[in-house]
């Protein structure tokens, strides 16, 4: 942790979940944290935490709406305003929603692509420039171990996250040899507020994962940031997701793809059943 000594961090996100261990993990290490999220009062509550441990760190709450690019672009402003120079961004915020996409409200899909793919992207452009001043920098983009395989019923969080995780490894190439490394964090399930939020104004069962796959977010993060210190291109944290994403990419997608329609035909006859619609029938 002594390559974080003295950094100054951006954590979107940071009001919970992996982006409030972000912020208690580099918080003993770090000069300053700035923290964005919607919620200023969680952010207040955490700079409270955070101060009361570690007197002598700069600690900034930013309440800040990733899906106003033109908040986005005041806050940047902000930043170079009060000569906050980032060398460290964590793109930690993302949002989730989990069912079938026909049934899915345009009110949860655009937030999602808007914080999911466009603020980060934005976030990352404008401060990159800022990033490569200093001789080591860094840039740490919360994935998941769903950009790997499309994802029924989390298909456009599947989808964004793909983006999020092609993104950081074009990125890395580009910036071999600036002096900032890339990294993606590609979890599995943890337990955040992440399918509590997904789940929400749906009905039928909601989306869960066995408890084998689930690392805690403690572990999830320390294993990001040591991936930062080792300059991966991407950490997959916990052996099964790791040994599972590592079957996919050599099972020929055909396969794949085999089982991906299996895992949904039974929600499309549940659905059909419980509307009265008959199955249709083959074409000869």
């Amino acid at each position: 942790m002594k390559f974080f000594q003295g950094c100054t961090a951006l954590i979107t996100g940071a009001s919970s979940g992996l982006g409030l261990e972000f912020a208690r993990q580099l918080a003993p290490h770090a000069r300053a944290l700035v923290l964005t999220a919607r919620r200023h009062d969680r952010l207040e509550a955490l700079k409270s935490e955070l101060a009361r441990a570690n007197p002598n760190l700069s600690i900034y709450c930013y309440a800040l709406d990733l899906t106003d690019l033109d908040a986005i672009d005041r806050f940047t402003r902000w930043l170079a305003d009060e000569g906050i120079r980032i060398n460290f961004l964590i793109n930690n915020a993302g949002l989730g929603d989990h069912g079938l996409f026909q049934h899915s409200e345009w009110s949860k899909v655009k937030p999602m692509l808007d914080v999911n793919i466009t603020a980060l992207t934005r976030l990352t452009h404008s401060l990159l420039p800022v990033l490569r001043t200093f001789e080591d920098s860094a840039i740490l983009n919360v994935s998941s171990s769903a950009s790997f395989i499309p994802v029924p019923q989390l298909a456009v969080y599947a989808a964004t996250k793909a983006y999020v995780t092609s993104f950081s490894e074009a990125l890395r190439a580009e910036l071999r040899g600036a002096g900032v490394s890339v990294t993606a964090l590609c979890p599995g399930p943890v337990d955040t507020e992440f399918s509590d939020v997904a789940n929400a104004g749906h009905s039928g069962p909601g989306f869960s994962a066995p408890e084998f796959l689930k690392v805690p977010a403690e572990r999830v993060v320390r294993e990001a940031l040591m991936g930062v210190v080792r300059d991966r291109a991407r950490v997959i944290p916990g052996w099964a997701v790791f040994l599972g994403m590592g079957l996919v990419f050599l099972i020929p997608f055909v396969f794949i793809r085999f089982g991906l329609n299996a895992s949904v035909a039974g929600l499309h006859e549940d659905e059909e059943s419980r509307q009265g619609i008959a199955s249709p029938r083959p074409v000869r």
